[in-house]
């Protein structure tokens, strides 16, 4: 009959058989040996590399058991040795040894073999660099979905300005302040805000851009904060992230800035300064990682003293100033930005490379370009489509910028663009003195959308007077 063993008597055999099966499976072979280097455990899988018996290594010195052994060497001196190659049976492997302490004295080393071969190590150095390459790959490829096309490589460029503005950029994309760009339309400004995001650490996160001016009032608090299911008439039934919900951890550029409406104004300062905010119809607190970028053509100091810009908005802002001059104020750009429009042009539409005769560059400097960089790259691509040979000719050129130098403005013919906002600015006056200046009333008789009308009075300076 057998006998009732105690119960932890059985629990100590237990852990041992488990130790000893762990131990067994460990890959590639394991030796442990006491402080004076003789063989306390040798597993199987050792034994089967070495083509020896496991059991009858146990007693040997480590010399005897495993040629060129040095596990004794490390229990003398109590350092590890890791990743260190071992000649056996010819060929190198790479093993590690590590002494066992206890109370500070060595009692034991164990060694592992890590590698059977050198060649294993090769191996899987070579997978590492391919996975290495696969990741950039992905990475470079993710960075071309976050839709910042541009950095500060393609900010072209040969004046004092242009190189002075480059190296503050770079600078205000080591940090996280908040970044404004002022200039004209046209000169680039979300070429630089994306320039920003895409040299700061934040570039494998979202660009968010949002044009204050673009989007109509009663939308724009959606659009910026999101919302919930329901929260009003036609929204969508499980609701919609706002811009700065989608840009945590990126970057949001708020272009046009001097057109966010008043209302709105506080909601932002509060968003900038908080970081988080609710959806429209919600209750739960979203917060939100972002780093803001706005631009704008307008005079925000101007607004300020007009009461159409909140002070403390602006100052909040306002942390690093870029104001990008116009292109009649650079006019060393003029000829880099043209040629390489032409160069990127050519490429777009597959043809051979295109050059400018001397004549049709100086018609280009000698043009004020109030329409700037944007103007400049319609006039390039309009000179394309009308010429026949691979040099742009000076008659290639919209009339307006090779008609006779010096010839004075009252004599000159208008060009179309003059004849076309002539006739706009006629056609709303006619329509508001029409309708009594009101400009839902005058936006139908000239068949444009309200908003449409109050920028193009902007656009033209035609006063705002009360609706009729």
């Amino acid at each position: 009959m057998r006998r009732n063993l105690p119960p932890d008597y059985t629990t100590i055999r237990q852990q041992l058989e488990i130790y000893r099966l762990i131990f067994n499976s460990i890959h590639n072979g394991a030796i442990v040996t006491d402080a004076r280097g003789y063989v306390t455990h040798f597993n199987k899988p050792y034994g089967e590399f070495l083509g020896v018996d496991p059991q009858d290594q146990i007693g040997k010195h480590c010399t005897d058991a495993v040629e060129n052994s040095r596990m004794h060497i490390v229990a003398q001196t109590g350092k590890p040795e890791i990743n260190q190659s071992h000649r056996i049976k010819g060929q190198n492997m790479v093993v590690q040894r590590i002494p066992i302490k206890k109370n500070g004295r060595v009692i034991a080393v164990f060694g592992q073999v890590m590698f059977k071969d050198v060649q294993d190590v090769r191996k899987l150095a070579q997978k590492l660099s391919f996975l290495e390459s696969k990741v950039k790959l992905y990475e470079d490829e993710l960075m071309n979905l976050r839709s910042t096309r541009y950095t500060f490589d393609s900010i072209i460029g040969a004046s004092r300005s242009i190189a002075d503005l480059k190296k503050e950029g770079l600078k205000a994309s080591a940090n996280r302040f908040p970044v404004l760009i002022s200039g004209e339309s046209g000169t680039g400004k979300e070429l630089f805000a994306q320039a920003i995001h895409h040299a700061s650490s934040r570039r494998m996160y979202p660009f968010v851009r949002i044009n204050c001016a673009a989007i109509p009032r009663d939308l724009l608090e959606s659009e910026l904060f999101g919302y919930e299911g329901g929260a009003f008439t036609g929204a969508r039934s499980k609701g919609k992230p706002g811009k700065f919900e989608l840009a945590h951890r990126g970057t949001v550029f708020l272009d046009e800035i001097g057109d966010l409406p008043l209302e709105m104004q506080p909601k932002l300062l509060r968003v900038l300064e908080e970081k988080e905010f609710e959806r429209i119809g919600g209750t739960a607190t979203i917060r939100s990682n972002f780093r803001l970028i706005a631009a704008t053509n307008q005079d925000l100091e101007k607004m300020l003293a007009e009461n159409r810009f909140r002070k403390d908005l602006f100052y909040r802002l306002n942390v690093i100033h870029l104001h990008i001059p116009p292109l009649r104020e650079r006019r060393k750009d003029i000829i880099p930005l043209t040629r390489h429009l032409l160069k990127q042009c050519a490429e777009e539409a597959t043809l051979p490379q295109i050059k400018m005769e001397k004549d049709a560059e100086k018609a280009l400097l000698s043009y004020d370009w109030p329409g700037n960089v944007r103007e400049l790259s319609n006039v390039i691509e309009r000179s394309l489509s009308s010429m026949d040979e691979d040099t742009v000719h000076v008659y290639d050129l919209p009339f307006y910028l090779h008609r006779t130098p010096g010839l004075p403005t009252a004599s000159r013919p208008p060009s179309i663009k003059e004849v076309q906002a002539r006739a706009q600015k006629e056609a709303i006056c006619a329509a508001l003195q029409e309708t009594g200046n009101n400009k839902a009333q005058a936006a139908k008789l000239l068949g444009i959308h309200r908003t449409l009308l109050y920028k193009k009075m902007k656009k033209y300076h035609i006063p705002l007077a009360p609706d009729a």
